[in-house]
């Protein structure tokens, strides 16, 4: 196996410290399509945030796509009421808000269950993404799941119906609560994952003792695997979900991950390494830093 199929990004080229401060974004680079541009000279995947609040246009796909240069890869984010989350009703499309009860539109926070309304929420997504899927620059499709979605049977059968709503985009899965990687259930689940070839998402995040959060345990369940960094810092995480993203991940800790991004393409054809700290410009500094220790191939592998 080639060695050194590795790429780099971040979890969001918008964030506002990189505009505002100047912590990575030249002067020059004053419009959505100049910043995009530039992240692209720079990183060759991100992964798109936006679209967790808001399913987005396909003539906004169709922007992204245009922007950034060939073999370019957008992960994007699957819309918060597809994981359970809650929503603003208002930000939905107009045919998907007049779906909900009258009483439900003008709600600021709403949970959706309806398996209807869910239907129609995946396959306005898919038709959304297909500017990006017809250029080969859609990669996964990132299921980041609440901490309260534990492993159990049915939650296991909710990521087949997942896998399933997004038409043959490939899915990748990230968990945020500890059941599903404990000693006991780990096994089971990466055995379940493999054999609905669906992604695992390797998450670092603050450890509480508890089973609050996710444990780190690399693997791959598929012929790619997948970390997502979230930084370390324990405090205010329960009160606050970003406060990992305010966390500066250290030399030592980076030159870690490299080894641990190295051992997981001795399994899989391609690793994506991704930085969800995106406050302060620390998901552009770590990046570029991870970037200059791990063993990248001249040739960008394919997705």
């Amino acid at each position: 196996m080639p060695p050194g199929n590795i790429r780099i990004g971040t979890c969001s080229w918008t964030e506002k410290s990189l505009i505002e401060t100047g912590a990575f974004y030249p002067r020059g680079a004053s419009t959505p399509k100049a910043r995009l541009k530039y992240y692209a000279g720079k990183f060759d995947t991100v992964e798109i945030d936006s679209s967790y609040y808001q399913i987005p246009t396909t003539d906004t796909a169709k922007a992204w796509a245009e922007r950034t240069p060939e073999k370019f890869l957008f992960h994007v984010k699957a819309y918060g009421a597809l994981t359970g989350h809650n929503i603003d009703p208002k930000r939905l499309p107009d045919h998907l808000r007049e779906m909900l009860p009258v009483e439900d539109r003008n709600k600021e926070d709403l949970h959706v269950s309806a398996p209807a309304l869910l239907r129609a929420m995946a396959l306005a997504m898919t038709e959304a993404l297909a500017p990006l899927k017809q250029a080969g620059k859609l990669g996964f499709i990132i299921f980041q799941f609440p901490p309260w979605f534990r492993y159990k049977k049915a939650n296991k059968e909710y990521l087949l119906y997942c896998r399933e709503q997004m038409s043959g985009h490939p899915i990748a899965v990230e968990f945020r609560h500890g059941s599903w990687l404990s000693d006991r259930n780990r096994g089971e689940l990466f055995t379940f994952m493999r054999e609905h070839k669906i992604t695992y998402i390797t998450c670092d995040e603050p450890q509480l003792g508890s089973l609050a959060t996710a444990p780190f345990h690399p693997e791959a369940t598929t012929s790619v695997a997948y970390l997502r960094l979230h930084g370390r810092s324990a405090e205010h995480w329960h009160s606050h979900a970003t406060a990992g993203e305010e966390y500066l991940y250290q030399e030592p800790e980076l030159r870690m991950l490299a080894a641990q991004a190295q051992r997981l393409g001795e399994k899989a054809r391609l690793t994506f390494v991704m930085f969800n700290n995106c406050r302060c410009g620390y998901a552009v500094k770590n990046a570029l830093q991870l970037k200059s220790y791990c063993q990248m191939s001249r040739e960008l592998p394919e997705f």
